[in-house]
């Protein structure tokens, strides 16, 4: 079986890298292309992952278009070449459409029902689309899928991060970090690029919170972008990661998270490392899933981020007992099974 994987953004690398090497030790055949956005190359090259590099990400909406369509035409020929069995992707713009245009059967992940855009361009060419049950599948169903296609599951997408993650108590040291109090906060800016979310990438919502909690915290920042890492520099007790790093590890030796994004947040919940979320836009579901668990604070108001993060930095968090189902083996069976149906 010969196996399409396209990654297009960079939490996606670790969300696909336990599926491809399994797919690999079982003999399939699986070509991973990636477009050039962020970190995701660095990261396919960090865990080995061979991949083809095709296209990259625009910043306004005509960038975003030209590049998109560009993307469609460079890898049209490259995939119809390879005689692909089945097509597996999350929140990839061009998969589905070439898939559809090629009659390769699709398999879609998705976990942001907030992608306007996105899901319009997508959900409708899917052939199945695997999504949290926390959705509501009406809202997908207005995009165009077919409620034929969507195989709901319990949890988020993050889950599939820590398939095989083993956590260095060392990371600290091992990053050379200055580190002059006994709490350490990681905080991640927003997605300020995206086009779902309209925000000045030349500001973050978390300066003033920064500002605030750098007397009584190190702060590590982990930016998207060298632009956002700028705005963080020079400022006392603020130490800026360079990525590629082990995120899990950081977050998991860290005394809190706050977080203007979504997967680090619930990467945050599910290692039930105390997590605050200031993502400055409309609560995504899977959000609300760990806000409604107990597992994430969620709130836009900078003072309500600063006290909560005060209160979380000196009560320690209780563990919470979490049930979920193995996306893993969910995306394994029905790429397996659309595979075989398709032939």
């Amino acid at each position: 079986m010969k196996i399409w994987i396209d990654i297009s953004n960079a939490p996606h690398v670790r969300f696909f890298k336990d599926i491809i090497k399994y797919l690999e030790a079982e003999g399939e055949d699986v070509v991973v292309t990636a477009r050039q956005f962020g970190d995701i190359h660095k990261l396919l090259d960090m865990y080995g992952i061979d991949f083809i590099s095709v296209g990259k990400h625009g910043v306004t909406l005509y960038d975003k278009l030209r590049e998109s369509t560009q993307r469609v035409f460079n890898l049209v020929d490259i995939i119809h070449d390879e005689k692909v069995d089945v097509a597996l992707s999350k929140h990839s713009i061009e998969l589905p459409r070439i898939s559809f245009g090629l009659g390769i059967p699709s398999l879609y992940v998705l976990d942001n029902e907030k992608a306007l855009a996105a899901n319009k361009l997508t959900l409708p060419l899917c052939d199945r689309i695997i999504a949290p049950n926390s959705i509501d599948f009406w809202q997908l169903m207005k995009f165009g899928a077919d409620p034929n296609t969507i195989i709901p599951y319990d949890g988020t997408s993050e889950l599939m991060h820590f398939k095989s993650f083993v956590y260095n108590d060392n990371i600290f040291d091992d990053l050379n970090l200055d580190l002059n109090h006994s709490k350490t906060i990681l905080m991640r800016p927003e997605p300020s690029l995206a086009s779902y979310l309209d925000v000045d990438c030349r500001k973050s919502v978390l300066s003033p919170i920064v500002d605030e909690l750098k007397n009584v915290a190190n702060i590590l920042i982990l930016p998207r972008f060298k632009e956002q890492a700028e705005i963080f520099e020079g400022i006392e007790n603020v130490s800026i990661l360079k990525p590629p790093v082990d995120t899990s590890s950081i977050i998991q030796k860290s005394d809190l998270v706050i977080g203007a994004g979504g997967t680090m947040n619930r990467e945050a919940a599910i290692l039930q490392t105390p997590v605050i979320s200031c993502y400055p836009g409309e609560t995504l579901s899977v959000d609300q899933y760990y806000v409604d668990k107990g597992l994430m604070y969620r709130s836009m108001d900078t003072d309500k981020v600063i006290q909560k993060a005060l209160d979380y930095l000196v009560t320690p968090h209780e563990k919470i007992d979490v049930k979920t189902d193995d996306l893993f083996e969910i995306i394994l069976d029905n790429l397996y099974d659309l595979a075989k149906n398709s032939k």
